[in-house]
């Protein structure tokens, strides 16, 4: 029986499937959170990390689905007897600018991004034990700085920081921490979409201001997180942590 185990909602992609990776690597086995109609493929993930020699399977985790959540942590119990921990990590943006945002798309993204995240942990949470961990992908937008034409995106990850503060205080008896990243400018299939995010030529333009010189990668970030769930940050719970190459540092927060 594996030692360790963790849930990672949308994790076909970008900073999840880093996570996954990561977290399979560290000798977790990884219930890999896909959803009906996700573009990506996560048995692919699966693939790369049963090829990496760990142990992984997909599931279907929709995050606005609670009863969907909770088959999918009896899935993972079953498979791994344990569970040590969820990275809540699906998300979608939108650009909506207030003069044109309808109350769908408001309460889609509020549902995904913040309501999800509390569904994901009210789920995994009655199963952990003292050591358990999560870590909540919030961002620097809304989080740390305003994004203009993404005002429900930018509610959603800033009330993500409300969440952790409050759950901290109520898990922190049993012995499970609770914490969140705030990734900032990070290559992935989110920020690449010309439409609603900066796209190729914004990624390209955002380089030039972020004091390290470049754009995050995803395992920039899944490092990170791989340290919020580890045994080395035992005593850190309810806090936010900026992985943004110093944006928000130079920017006013």
């Amino acid at each position: 029986m594996i030692e360790r185990a963790l849930l990672v909602t949308g994790a076909a992609s970008g900073i999840g499937r880093a996570t996954a990776v990561r977290a399979a690597s560290a000798g977790y086995g990884v219930a890999v959170g896909t959803f009906d109609g996700d573009p990506y493929d996560a048995e692919e993930v699966v693939a790369e990390i049963i090829d990496a020699g760990g142990e992984a399977f997909a599931v279907t985790a929709n995050v606005r689905d609670g009863d969907e959540l909770a088959t999918a942590v009896d899935a993972a119990l079953t498979r791994f007897g344990r569970l040590d921990g969820a990275v809540a990590n699906a998300g979608v943006l939108k650009l909506a600018p207030i003069d044109v945002l309808d109350d769908d798309d408001w309460n889609r993204i509020i549902d995904i991004d913040l309501t999800g995240v509390m569904r994901t942990v009210r789920a995994v949470a009655p199963h952990l034990s003292v050591g358990g961990a999560f870590v909540v992908v919030s961002s620097i937008a809304g989080a740390a700085v305003g994004w203009k034409g993404h005002t429900p995106y930018s509610a959603a990850k800033a009330g993500l920081i409300g969440f952790i503060r409050s759950a901290a205080l109520e898990l922190a008896p049993r012995g499970i921490r609770i914490n969140a990243v705030l990734p900032g400018v990070i290559e992935s299939p989110q920020s690449l979409d010309p439409v609603n995010s900066g796209g190729p030529d914004g990624l390209a333009r955002s380089a030039s201001t972020i004091p390290l010189g470049r754009v995050g990668q995803p395992s920039d970030v899944a490092d990170v997180i791989g340290f919020l769930l580890s045994d080395a940050a035992r005593y850190v719970t309810g806090q936010k942590l900026a992985i943004d190459g110093g944006l928000t540092a130079a920017w006013p927060s």
